[in-house]
């Protein structure tokens, strides 16, 4: 077990919330801030409500606390959460709004909504190395999020487990939310869509790609900006979770040649 850092206003509500719906708890957070403005107030009283220890600081303290990060992760705007005993992160995890502020004109992330199959994840994984996604995220609670731990995961996906940036969220609907705030369209992969054939991908693409066996929730379905079909000739129902995604990447991929 180790210390890990998180900076910046998304993932240090995103690390509170998940604190607060834990009923047991095998780290010790604390928040420090420096800028007091409307969205730290509410992460401090989200942080408050959830009996997370809060202390202000200066400026030049948050900077020294973060000083080791990664230069991506040094802009702590203001508010830095330390959680001890908590797993030290793998290389390749990210943390959503600090990537979504480097990420560059034209990128590709796919979206898994309680998809918890760990031959599909790594199945998807694989085709995301094959064809450049830029980033997997998955859901805290419904998905399999301990991917890189998993062995099964690492055997199917041949070893991109260990390479596709991979983010874990909280809330996947604020994570699209965000998503679309910065830029990207949202396709939601499920029948009765748009044919494959008719889409011409947006330069910041989001895929959402649902369980096979109750598809995209609600909510997020309603979130997507549009809703993409794989045209097929066959007397089952659908493709499987993990070929539906490589067949969309596949295309996405085409495109941009």
């Amino acid at each position: 077990m180790s210390k890990n850092i998180y900076t910046g206003f998304h993932a240090v509500e995103e690390r509170v919330r998940r604190y607060a719906s834990e009923k047991t708890h095998s780290s010790v957070l604390q928040v420090f801030y420096s800028k007091p403005g409307p969205r730290v107030k509410k992460i401090l009283s989200l942080a408050k409500e959830a009996g997370i220890q809060v202390e202000e600081s200066d400026q030049k303290v948050l900077d020294a606390m973060v000083a080791g990060l990664p230069e991506r992760e040094k802009d702590h705007r203001g508010i830095v959460l330390t959680a001890e005993g908590e797993k030290e992160r793998a290389s390749n995890s990210v943390r959503l709004d600090q990537w979504i502020s480097e990420c560059p004109e034209k990128a590709t992330v796919i979206v898994l909504d309680s998809v918890t199959d760990p031959h599909n994840i790594g199945a998807i994984l694989r085709s995301c190395d094959q064809f450049g996604a830029d980033l997997l995220v998955t859901g805290e609670r419904n998905s399999t999020s301990n991917i890189q731990e998993n062995d099964i995961i690492a055997r199917t996906s041949a070893g991109a487990s260990a390479w596709v940036p991979l983010a874990v969220e909280t809330n996947l609907n604020r994570t699209v939310e965000l998503l679309k705030e910065h830029g990207f369209w949202v396709y939601g992969a499920d029948a009765g869509g748009t044919s494959l054939q008719s889409i011409e991908f947006a330069p910041k693409t989001c895929i959402v790609m649902g369980s096979e066996g109750t598809g995209i929730s609600r909510l997020l379905t309603e979130n997507c900006d549009s809703i993409v079909s794989i045209p097929t000739c066959g007397k089952i129902d659908s493709l499987n979770v993990s070929v539906a995604a490589g067949v969309l990447l596949y295309e996405r991929h085409r495109q941009s040649l």
